[in-house]
């Protein structure tokens, strides 16, 4: 198979046997092989019900994995660090997630690709900018740098009718 790119989006919340959040997403990019890029270590705010902020990246590697291939790697990467199946949007050691794949758009059962939620999460593009602005989403045509301006433009204050009732 031919070498493709992947952007794959780190993420954590809870201290692992690394230490704290931002240990653990440096272990985990340490853990991946090919890595050919790594964007700084962002601290946001939690989304969902956990209660933690999380510490999240972005790395691009190179493989030449399929991507059922590299998830099903991903996922052994997720085990080691201690991740278990729970409640969704919870605290988690680590996690690891393939957002955009130089192959274009794949779908199956267990995955799409593009990620379907990287549009309109702040927390992947805003790192995912810093490595790979031009990197085009294939399904919009769009590129991340716009992908995050979009995200991130202020929008104009709503006006009401001023003097008009209902």
């Amino acid at each position: 198979m031919v070498r493709t790119s992947y952007a794959i989006a780190i993420g954590s919340n809870r201290r692992g046997r690394h230490g704290s959040p931002a240990r653990e997403v440096l272990a985990a990019i340490r853990a991946l092989d090919g890595v050919t890029a790594v964007s700084p270590i962002l601290h946001t705010p939690p989304l969902g019900p956990s209660k933690r902020r999380f510490a999240n990246a972005v790395a691009l590697i190179q493989s030449d994995e399929a991507p059922p291939a590299l998830l099903h790697r991903l996922k052994a990467i997720e085990r080691a660090f201690g991740r278990r199946r729970g409640q969704s949007w919870g605290a988690r050691v680590i996690d690891l997630d393939i957002v955009l794949w130089s192959g274009g758009s794949w779908g199956g059962p267990a995955l799409t690709v593009p990620h379907r939620l990287f549009r309109a999460r702040d927390f992947v593009l805003a790192p995912l900018v810093q490595v790979a602005p031009g990197w085009r989403d294939p399904v919009t045509g769009l590129s991340v740098r716009q992908l995050y301006s979009r995200l991130t433009r202020r929008k104009p204050a709503s006006r009401g009718r001023a003097g008009v009732g209902p």
